[in-house]
């Protein structure tokens, strides 16, 4: 699957172009400023671009009105069009958001419903009572997405909801040519409507990818041959940034060997989850590490653990967001991306790793940790890649089996002899292969 071999990127459109929060039907910027975007994202080493929603939504993009329409607030379907060929053209894929769950109010079915009551013939696309109210008084009781009314449910066992979606689908992929979707709370997605869309996407274009929001639980649930390739690993994302807050590497290095260890219990070996640092639902990353020196680190730790990276766009530069102040701070307009030390710095390990088989396949273990330190250990096909990280003020001599007598830098391709321990700088991050 070539998403294993990719680092995405993570675009909130409507953000990015600016969109006010309500849909007012007018353009604000076009989604097409992206194509501005892509000596960026080449020089980042990005391979695809996971859009969130893109299709018109009440507000905030996850409450679609209409699944074949391009929000009007961020362009036509014929820009977007064009986007993707460009940025195939620059070598990046796109996964766009399935949001399939629900849909938002202004979605035509139950605005039908809404009209009509009994006579509308959607009233089984959702789950309805008409002997009860809604908290906006409609004269009739609707679930909505965990208690959110303003995300109305839709029922995946219907058929004729689930050829709507499905036909959606294939629009996708042959108008736009998309190359994959993020299946928004997969975790509560119908598991035989999630097998219905594997075959569809099978059938209509090769390797299509297909990731899904897990925020809890057990990945094994999604991830399969008849169901998704890959799902969100917000356990190590959390366990990410708690590690360097509480200067305890134990915490990560637990998840990480829990997840990809290589005794028979370990949950995911063989299986690739989607890392990340943040994204459009938590706090910038930037804003969440106590110490600003650990932001490289924190980086070069996803990027050096098993799984496939996303960059959420501006935390490559540092931008910064806190969730208590609202979605809105989280999910900006940014008018250029900004090159800077960090951003260069990703670009550096991102090419590291497309070049590094071990990085991308190979076995995890933890050949050495303490609290404050951590050398994590990659092996695929005969090739050795240690990945040291300090998270200390100060350097640190690493006592442990390095097993050879030299190890290239993978950074600066500069060799090292190992006679003794290995010597690790205050906030460092090296990537190292054995020789």
């Amino acid at each position: 699957m070539w998403a294993n071999e990719t680092v995405f990127y993570q675009i909130y459109p409507l953000g990015l172009c600016g969109a006010p929060f309500e849909n007012d039907g007018k353009l604000s910027e076009s989604i097409l400023k992206v194509k501005d975007w892509i000596p960026h994202l080449n020089k980042l080493g990005i391979g695809a671009i996971y859009f969130c929603p893109v299709f018109e939504s009440d507000t905030h993009g996850y409450n679609t009105r209409d699944y074949r329409k391009i929000d009007t607030r961020i362009g036509t379907n014929e820009e977007f069009k064009e986007l993707v060929a460009a940025l195939h053209k620059a070598g990046i894929r796109v996964v766009l958001d399935g949001v399939f769950n629900h849909v938002g109010r202004g979605f035509f079915a139950f605005k039908d419903v809404l009209e009509q009551k009994w006579d509308s013939p959607y009233k089984d696309w959702f789950y309805i009572n008409f002997d009860g109210n809604s908290s906006y008084n409609d004269g009739l009781w609707y679930e909505g997405w965990e208690g959110n009314f303003d995300l109305v449910k839709l029922n995946l066992r219907n058929e004729e909801v689930i050829n709507y979606l499905l036909d959606s689908v294939k629009y996708w992929i042959e108008y736009f040519d998309i190359d994959g979707i993020r299946l928004d709370v997969a975790y509560m997605v119908d598991r035989d409507f999630m097998r219905l869309l594997r075959t569809h996407c099978n059938a209509l274009k090769q390797d299509f990818f297909l990731v899904g929001e897990m925020i809890h639980g057990d990945y094994n649930q999604l991830i399969s041959p008849d169901l998704l390739d890959s799902a969100t690993n917000y356990e190590c994302y959390k366990g990410m940034y708690s590690s360097f807050n509480s200067m305890n590497m134990f915490e990560i290095n637990h998840s990480l060997k829990r997840q990809f260890g290589s005794e028979p219990w370990c949950l995911y070996t063989g299986k690739w989850l989607m890392s990340f640092v943040d994204n459009h639902d938590v706090s910038r990353i930037a804003s969440t590490l106590n110490n600003p020196a650990h932001l490289p680190l924190i980086y070069a730790m996803m990027f050096g653990m098993p799984g496939i990276p996303c960059i959420y766009y501006g935390s490559e530069w540092g931008a910064k967001a806190d969730k208590k102040d609202g979605d809105p701070g989280l999910r900006p307009k940014f008018d250029a991306p900004v090159d800077n030390e960090l951003s260069d710095y990703i670009g550096r390990i991102a090419a590291i790793r497309s070049r590094e088989k071990a990085l991308m396949y190979g076995s995890f273990n933890s050949a050495f940790l303490t609290n404050k330190q951590c050398v994590m250990e990659r092996v695929y096909d005969g090739e050795r890649v240690l990945v040291a990280i300090n998270a200390d003020e100060e350097g640190f001599d690493a006592h442990f089996n390095i097993g050879c007598g030299t190890l290239l830098d993978l950074e600066s391709n500069n060799k090292l002899a190992v006679n003794g321990p290995l010597h690790m700088e205050p906030y460092s991050a090296r990537f190292y292969k054995a020789v």
